[in-house]
């Protein structure tokens, strides 16, 4: 009796502690919930959702007439999250009942699976309950747009389980189209082993501008690690703004052209070529090609704004010196020591053969001559070098063009007393040895002549725009009111000008229109190895029409070891000369100065047209009718006394056609059809076109087509 009596005590008291820790609990649940509940749920929050960072849209940059130069286009990750309640409501049944028509209105859209594949995808992360299932992965806006219409999607907000990441690629709609200038990404391993992506060009420049004000979203944490984002709970980024470039897309696209065509036929190792506008410093185009290891070319580096030793260009700076300090005159006598002269040990050569010794000073410009630029360093200089160096300064050429681009290299000027500074000094940096700036600096000299001595800033960019407004914009800066005076103005675009008519560039000279320009040739060195490679870089500095100079251009090309061809005439020169041909036939202001073919219209009893017309005329005119020209869309016809015959007549996409002998309507029709923008002048058959036939064209070129004889107007 007494065994059950103390069980039963310790049975109640096991069962009184029992209500006691029970009772504890339940108090301690009270109070958790009731008095800190606030503070443990923050916590929990705190752990579970979090803010990201959103990037702003990234402001386009768009060349001077509008076009987009640099773009950002959205794309968007698709995750499913099917294990979501709005999902899985109904047992399911709810998304069952949908799952078909979903699956084939995302075959419609996407067309890369068929419509059993899509719902036993969508089945599948269903069945299993994925949280965060990476579905799609860089879809575009017509497609994203497209999904969003669909029913279980449109009609489910909050509840369809998919999940939109939105994401931007920055896109160059025109290619590698100035695409070093406009800027690009670039992507490296840092010290840490990370990929670092960096951007180069007017990107970086105008960066803070571009890339807005950073907005912020809210995301929760869900099983998996994986976050997704929280409905309603974003601060907006601000966009970034647009930029407004001077960059003119044709003229872009003839400069890389013509520069891509020289360093293939030449195999060159690299290549720069600038195209300014004379009155106001804008940059119209800026083309940098470097060679790759396949032998392709494309623009890795920006050679415009990186020095190097000038070579003759730098003689017209040279001739400026001298004039404008009246130590000499266009006709001082100078002998030219058959092209080699000694001086303090070293021999200065003339690299331009010839066979002239006592010339002039324009002369020895002309025949671009190494000895005739030493003495007269050596002459009027080298007792008192900073005459010289002061020359330098005033042209701007000790310091930094300004121009709106990072990276642009620091002029490299010896000045006495200094590591580098010898006897020589003088001499060899008065033909552009000894001394590094960049194209970029050299052009600004020229285009200063070609301005009337007016030396303006180059700049890159017009305009800051944001929501189609300007908020900023850039003017044309005047760095010096004149370079020189008057009188050695003119005397340099002389010497400038006999260049192209009786010196190293009459090869170059065109017959219907005037050059004014200077070309260069240097030999540099290959790092260790030095000279002993014999690379020389080629070089033009120029403008165009000498008479009324609309377009200053520097091309600029570092050829291979041991080139066979490497003077700056031939080498460089033809660039120049592809460039000023085109826009002088393009530009209707210049167009107007051109002089033409005179030409009368040959075409007598010939014609140019639609073939179809051709026959049509045959037929209702009984007249006898030889057609050659197969299936060809367009003929030309020649008519004989007896009998017509007609001869197809090719049109290429791309390639400008023989046009003389068309009427205009034909000619509209054909060149309309290849985005062309025509001119017409006259009445009657096309006598006369701006640009010759086979010429490679592109699209919203300007072409001017006079028709009939001038006698006809």
């Amino acid at each position: 009796m007494e065994a059950k009596k103390d069980i039963l005590w310790r049975s109640y008291l096991v069962y009184l502690l029992m209500l006691v820790v029970g009772g504890g609990i339940v108090a301690k649940t009270v109070f958790i919930q009731q008095s800190e509940g606030a503070y443990w749920r923050s916590l929990s929050d705190s752990l579970h959702l979090q803010y990201r960072e959103m990037d702003a849209e990234r402001g386009t940059i768009f060349s001077e007439d509008g076009r987009m130069l640099s773009s950002s286009i959205p794309f968007f990750d698709i995750y499913l999250d099917f294990g979501s309640e709005g999902v899985q409501q109904k047992e399911g049944n709810f998304f069952r009942s949908k799952v078909d028509s979903l699956a084939i209105q995302l075959a419609e859209i996407f067309a890369d699976a068929s419509v059993a594949g899509y719902r036993r995808e969508l089945m599948g992360v269903f069945n299993r309950g994925d949280r965060y299932y990476l579905f799609k992965r860089n879809i575009n806006f017509n497609q994203y747009r497209s999904l969003r219409k669909i029913d279980f999607i449109a009609k489910n907000k909050n509840r369809n389980g998919f999940i939109f990441v939105e994401k931007e690629k920055r896109m160059a709609p025109f290619g590698l189209l100035a695409n070093r200038t406009i800027g690009l990404s670039r992507e490296y391993l840092n010290e840490d082993g990370k990929l670092v992506s960096i951007n180069v060009g007017l990107e970086r420049t105008y960066d803070s501008l571009l890339r807005g004000v950073t907005g912020k979203r809210l995301v929760r944490r869900i099983s998996g690690g994986a976050y997704v984002p929280v409905e309603g709970q974003e601060i907006e980024p601000e966009n970034g703004k647009d930029i407004l470039t001077t960059l003119d897309i044709n003229i872009q696209d003839v400069a890389e052209q013509a520069l891509l065509k020289a360093l293939q036929e030449n195999e060159a190792t690299t290549g720069t070529c600038i195209v300014m506008e004379v009155k106001t410093g804008k940059v119209k185009a800026i083309a940098n090609l470097g060679r790759q290891a396949d032998g392709a070319y494309k623009e890795d580096f920006n050679y415009a704004i990186t020095r190097s030793e000038p070579g003759s260009t730098f003689k017209l700076v040279t001739m400026l010196a001298a004039l404008e300090d009246q130590f000499i005159n266009l006709n001082t006598p100078v002998n030219l020591e058959n092209g080699k002269w000694l001086f303090s040990g070293r021999t200065v050569y003339d690299s331009e053969r010839h066979e002239e010794n006592d010339v002039t000073y324009q002369r020895a410009f002309e025949l671009s001559s190494n000895v005739a630029m030493a003495k007269l360093g050596v002459n009027y200089y080298a007792r008192d070098p900073q005459l010289f160096l002061k020359h330098l300064e005033d042209l701007n050429l000790t310091s930094l063009s300004g121009i709106d681009l990072t990276g642009e290299s620091k002029p490299l000027i010896p000045r006495p007393g200094q590591s580098g500074w010898s006897s020589i000094a003088i001499p060899w940096m008065s033909f552009g040895y000894n001394i590094s700036i960049s194209p970029l600096q050299t052009l600004m000299v020229y285009n200063a002549v070609a301005n009337e001595g007016r030396m303006m800033k180059p700049y890159l960019v017009n305009a800051v725009v944001k929501d189609g407004k300007s908020i900023k914009t850039f003017t044309p800066v005047e760095l010096r009111k004149a370079i020189c005076s008057p009188n050695t103005l003119k005397q340099l675009k002389t010497c400038l000008e006999g260049v192209m008519v009786n010196g190293t560039g009459k090869g170059l000279r065109s017959p219907y229109y005037s050059i004014a320009g200077k070309t260069g040739t240097a030999l540099v060195a290959n790092g260790k190895k030095g000279y002993s490679e014999r690379i020389y870089q080629s070089s033009f500095a120029g403008y165009f029409p000498a008479d009324a100079p609309k377009y200053s251009c520097i091309v600029v090309i570092k050829n291979k070891p041991f080139a066979s061809k490497y003077y700056g005439a031939a080498v460089a020169g033809p660039v120049f000369k592809a460039i000023s041909d085109k826009l002088m036939t393009v530009d209707q202001e210049m167009y107007a100065s051109y002089t033409h073919h005179t030409d009368q219209d040959s075409s007598g009893g010939a014609y140019t047209g639609a073939a179809a017309d051709f026959k049509m005329i045959a037929k209702h005119t009984g007249m006898k009718f030889n057609d050659v020209s197969r299936a060809s869309d367009w003929a030309r016809l020649e008519t004989g006394k007896k009998s017509a015959v007609a001869e197809a007549l090719p049109a290429k996409t791309g390639i400008m056609p023989e046009l003389r002998g068309f009427g205009l309507k034909d000619a509209l029709e054909l060149l309309e059809a290849q985005q062309l923008q025509v001119i017409a002048v006259g009445k009657g058959k096309i006598s006369r076109q701006s640009i010759p036939a086979g010429t490679q064209v592109f699209r919203r070129q300007t072409i001017y087509l006079d028709l009939g004889n001038k006698s006809d107007r």
